[in-house]
């Protein structure tokens, strides 16, 4: 840190997306069909700059529904902290991006402002150092999606070993014929089940055993009361993963790691805070022997690259899952013919503008 002791802050700018999904992209059993979010441009004394995505996962689903079991926190109210913070920062030491993910209580934001953070010390990989693993695409896949869809997305991505596959949406049949399906276009493949606790313990264990066994690797939040999801494990020695509960205020990391069959921790950096409680959060469940996999909260672009990067860092031997990009009708970057992308202004909106000279511009 010694070589950033002077390096301050000179300019903050703050944008708004909103970008159409094409199909709709499912969020637990609720679906939405567009993504709103911000993008974070930190500028340093020394020239450098980076920018980070914050999209919280709430909001309308596509029947102006409520979004739930995600993030708790609005995008309204990011931008308001954002709003009541950015100006602060000019002339301040790089620190403070730190000192204020660890205060800030708003994972979303937490999240943001420590990866600016990574990024302008040069703490996070700038290249995919294992692309074997980090590179591997884990499709998403789930019942209703055409024979075509699901063709393209087994055979022409490039390395999969892994599709994640969303179940206990429709009707359990149906849904074993999909894994069938599935297993059939491509055999090799493990499967990461998420049933999004649509299950009872009866559900699951019965839709489980109409499966290869030795082919599932786990299965996120099978059951409505996550109480029930041991056994599942006791009766058919298949894994369990949690996703929705890391992100519950009455969440004990302590104690679930001690439950039998926990195998493993599905980590949303956008729902639950900064990288350093990442890094804790991984660390703890890593020496009880639990995997942890990163995933997106449907971000767009710049933030898919980003938790790419996030997921060679803190978690080498894991293959993220990443695989949302496809129904974003537009990036936020743009490939330029130099090394580094461009922000794409066809999709952001500026809201704030503030720089040394304490010209703070807010636009509505």
């Amino acid at each position: 840190m010694s070589s950033f002791v002077d390096v301050t802050i000179t300019s903050c700018t703050l944008y708004r997306y909103q970008i159409e999904l094409n199909p709709s992209l499912p969020v637990g059993k609720q679906r939405i069909d567009f993504r709103k979010g911000l993008v974070l441009e930190i500028q340093l004394n020394n020239h450098q700059t980076a920018w980070a995505e914050i999209a919280p996962l709430s909001g309308l689903d596509i029947n102006n529904q409520e979004l739930t079991g995600f993030s708790q926190e609005s995008l309204a109210e990011v931008q308001s902290k954002l709003q009541q913070v950015l100006a602060d920062l000019i002339d301040k030491p790089l620190a403070i991006l730190h000192d204020m993910a660890k205060q800030i209580s708003l994972p979303s934001l937490a999240f943001a402002l420590s990866l600016l953070h990574a990024k302008l010390t040069h703490k996070l990989p700038i290249r995919i150092v294992n692309p074997q693993t980090q590179s591997a695409v884990v499709p998403l896949l789930y019942h209703g999606m055409s024979t075509e869809v699901i063709t393209q997305k087994l055979l022409t991505q490039g390395a999969i070993n892994s599709v994640k596959v969303k179940v206990a949406q429709t009707d359990m049949v149906s849904e074993i014929e999909f894994i069938y399906q599935v297993l059939a276009i491509a055999p090799q493949v493990t499967l990461r089940l998420d049933a999004n606790r649509g299950f009872s313990p009866v559900q699951a264990i019965d839709f489980l055993a109409c499966l290869p066994k030795h082919k599932i690797e786990y299965i996120e939040e099978p059951c409505i009361n996550p109480s029930d999801n041991m056994q599942i494990y006791r009766q058919l020695a298949i894994k369990y993963a949690l996703d929705e509960s890391l992100n519950l205020s009455q969440f004990d990391l302590d104690i679930a790691l001690q439950q039998p069959g926990l195998g493993a921790l599905i980590i949303k950096p956008m729902l639950l805070g900064s990288l350093e409680k990442l890094q804790s959060m991984i660390s703890q469940a890593h020496l009880e022997g639990v995997r942890c996999i990163l995933s997106s909260s449907l971000e767009a672009d710049m933030g898919i690259g980003d938790l790419r990067l996030v997921s060679q860092a803190l978690t080498p031997d894991e293959s993220p899952g990443l695989d949302t990009l496809s129904a974003f009708t537009q990036p936020i970057l743009l490939a330029t013919s130099g090394l580094s992308p461009q922000l794409n202004h066809q999709v952001l909106q500026q809201l704030i503008h503030s720089d040394q000279a304490r010209d703070l511009t807010k636009v509505n």
